[in-house]
């Protein structure tokens, strides 16, 4: 597998680097800080696999992904970022990428989803695949809304691993207030523990 890295972050891009150089079937035959860079390359390197990062200075990694698709449509391209967001991920998959890893995946995720998109399939990080799916299925009808936006807000907070006093500052509250919508939020989705407030709040598509 010949394949080109494209990520801003020196640190990250040497480490890549190293990482992916030293897995054998792999061969990085080019590292570029950006994607008019990469762009400029491209006929010269002939990779066969491109690792894109989504958030690059000038030209986005989105952008990079869609040039490069329609001047060589058989290359494969795994989106790798901390973007998880559903325009990120969607506009990444339209614009051509066949795969989408989360960059707090482990170097041996990373590396097994490489192989899986270069054999032909369409590697995605847990929560990436599941936003996909449910991007499929008919929308809950009342359970989206079964928390208030601010309830939501605060669950959000909770999940970042924020604490109480933190998410009181964040939002201009009260610790009792953050209180009261937290004991809230565990009534609606009837859970008795942080990890079960979680677990029904992906569910249901809260999270």
């Amino acid at each position: 597998m010949r394949i080109v890295i494209v990520e801003d972050d020196h640190l990250l891009r040497e480490n890549l680097k190293l990482l992916l150089g030293g897995e054998k079937g792999i061969t990085v035959i080019a590292a570029f800080a950006s994607a008019e860079e990469a762009l400029d390359a491209l006929s010269s390197a002939l990779p066969e696999v491109m690792l894109v990062d989504i958030g690059l200075p000038g030209m986005s990694g989105i952008e990079l992904i869609g040039q490069v698709k329609s001047k060589i449509p058989d290359m494969e391209i795994m989106a790798y970022t901390v973007f998880d967001d559903r325009d990120n991920v969607f506009s990444a998959l339209k614009a051509g990428a066949s795969g989408y890893i989360l960059k707090g995946s482990t170097p041996r995720e990373l590396v097994e989803a490489l192989f899986e998109l270069y054999d032909g399939g369409a590697p995605m990080s847990p929560k990436i695949a599941r936003a996909v799916v449910r991007e499929f299925q008919p929308p809950a009808s009342t359970e989206e809304h079964l928390l208030s936006h601010r309830e939501k807000e605060i669950l959000d907070g909770l999940e970042r691993g924020l604490t109480y006093k933190e998410i009181a500052a964040d939002f201009n509250l009260s610790i009792h207030t953050v209180h009261t919508h937290i004991k809230n939020i565990y009534e609606k989705l009837h859970a008795k523990s942080r990890t079960e407030v979680f677990l029904k709040a992906r569910r249901k598509g809260i999270l």
